[in-house]
């Protein structure tokens, strides 16, 4: 007979579910709003957006740390929370950008912030967890959502960015479900904290590494699709390309560290149980790919192809600290994700300066290099920003990530791993390369002749965006001891 069971609310615990919640309850009020007036303010939707956003940030730190909930599926941990509020903080940074005088097609529709909304819950709802259902759900409710906001930008370049990104999401997903049934299949769980238990006690047995090792592979490659590892990271320059330029830098930030905090779940407990090869393939995934992609940027001919490869060199040099399964190597990578956020989302916004919609200045690219040449002097204001945007993500001190390289780089000596960081300081020099080439032809190069100079957009919102990432980059020196204290303990509470 079945017998009922009694679940209390206490037991559920569903505060640790009051973050996604704000961010679902935000979106589907967005939606009721459009649908009993239609001829709403979008700035109604763009204000109500960052002070959903703003509620969630506060939800966040009411959190109490080390908490389940919802049948043990939701995991509130340190990390989770350093995480959460990285996602949120950049959200806040980017959301902002539909008030500017050059308004993308895509800002005309509600919605689209209420898609914005649902994609930050599946974001959260990713790191929150250890339980590769949930995170599943939430990865795919976040992937969705973005690549339907990729396909409003409604051009032949944005639809195109959209199906590339849809057809290697679903494969990475494909990967993901085919780890994850292996894992349930030699564990007889989804929850990564039992998996790690259950492996352990049968790691003696015959024939059980080959699984393992074979769960491990499929895993790694779904990240690497989400991540953009080499050699999975084709769709990233051409969906870059196709998407507008904050939605670019956003991607470049925010679905990579949503992942990498999956990464962290997932591989700290291969290490854990003494899984060396899977060490050493996150290694070597690693520098392939920061070593190919800054190969590949340096012959890039359109700044935001570059950017792109750029951020595929900067998501394998964090990927090297997630090799070294430490509590300096973890803090490495939020503190670099929390710098790197107003940097590449600042440069992104840069190349939103503008003006002209038809490709005046190459065949194909909206952004060459031709286009900034003599920026100086026609916006000097904007030439400086973006000036400390590349020497912030060459790794000039005392710029906001030399701070970030320096202590992965750090970790990484602390680890015995000296000639890996070697790899990663020689990458940092070759990087220099691409990102100074842009200095030069905005301070040193004359303005081609007969071409109309590039203006830039004066409206207030984007000088606020551009302006904090620009201070933050530039003084975030003063920064480094709160940040660093505060992500050291959220990471060592979470006890990886």
């Amino acid at each position: 007979m079945l017998q009922a069971v009694n679940v209390s609310m206490a037991s559920l615990n569903l505060t640790t579910l009051s973050p996604m919640l704000v961010a679902v309850g935000g979106a589907l009020l967005i939606l009721i709003i459009d649908l009993l007036k239609k001829d709403m303010t979008k700035s109604l939707y763009v204000m109500l957006s960052v002070l959903i956003l703003f509620v969630d940030f506060g939800a966040v730190l009411s959190l109490s740390i080390n908490e389940r909930g919802l049948f043990d599926l939701m995991l509130i941990d340190g990390i989770s929370i350093v995480s959460q509020l990285i996602i949120l903080l950049a959200s806040m940074l980017f959301i902002p950008l539909a008030l500017t005088q050059k308004r993308f097609h895509e800002y005309a529709y509600p919605e689209y912030f209420a898609l914005f909304l649902f994609m930050v819950a599946g974001f959260q709802f990713m790191v929150a967890t250890d339980n590769l259902i949930l995170i599943f759900i939430g990865l795919e409710t976040a992937s969705l959502a973005l690549y339907t906001m990729i396909a409003m930008h409604n051009t032949r370049g944005s639809h195109e960015a959209a199906i590339k990104y849809f057809t290697m999401g679903a494969m990475a997903a494909g990967f993901y479900v085919m780890g994850s049934a292996v894992i349930y299949g030699i564990s007889g769980t989804v929850e990564l904290s039992e998996v790690s238990k259950i492996l352990l006690e049968r790691m003696s047995e015959a024939g059980i590494a080959l699984p393992i090792i074979g769960a491990s592979i499929l895993l790694l490659v779904a990240i690497g699709f989400k991540v953009s590892l080499m050699p999975f990271h084709m769709w990233t320059p051409d969906v870059y390309e196709g998407s507008s330029a904050p939605m670019a830098g956003y991607m470049s930030i925010v679905p990579k560290l949503a992942m990498m905090v999956v990464a962290i779940r997932v591989l700290s407990f291969y290490i854990d149980i003494g899984m060396e090869p899977v060490r050493y393939m996150v290694i070597a995934l690693a520098v392939v790919t920061m070593t190919f992609a800054n190969i590949m940027a340096l012959v890039q001919f359109d700044v935001k192809r570059m950017l792109a490869y750029s951020s595929i060199s900067h998501a394998g040099f964090v990927m090297a600290a997630l090799a070294l399964d430490t509590t300096k190597a973890y803090s490495g990578i939020f503190l670099y994700y929390g710098l790197f956020l107003f940097t590449n989302l600042g440069a992104f916004t840069m190349l939103w300066i503008t003006r002209h919609k038809q490709k005046k200045y190459h065949s194909r690219f909206h952004h060459p290099y031709e286009k900034f040449a003599g920026l100086i002097h026609s916006a000097p204001m904007g030439a400086v920003i973006m000036a400390i945007f590349m020497l912030s993500l060459t790794g000039v001190p005392p710029f906001s990530l030399f701070w970030g390289k320096m202590y992965i780089i750090s970790a990484t000596v602390d680890a015995g791993y000296i000639w890996l960081a070697v790899i990663m300081a020689l990458n940092s020099a070759i990087a220099a390369y691409y990102y100074l080439k842009l200095v030069v032809y905005m301070f040193l190069k004359p303005k081609p002749e007969g071409v109309e100079a590039i203006g830039v957009n004066s409206s207030r919102p984007l000088i606020v965006i551009v302006g904090i990432a620009a201070a933050v980059t530039t003084f975030s020196v003063f920064l480094m001891e709160p940040m660093l204290s505060y992500i050291n303990y959220m990471v060592s509470v979470s006890g990886y």
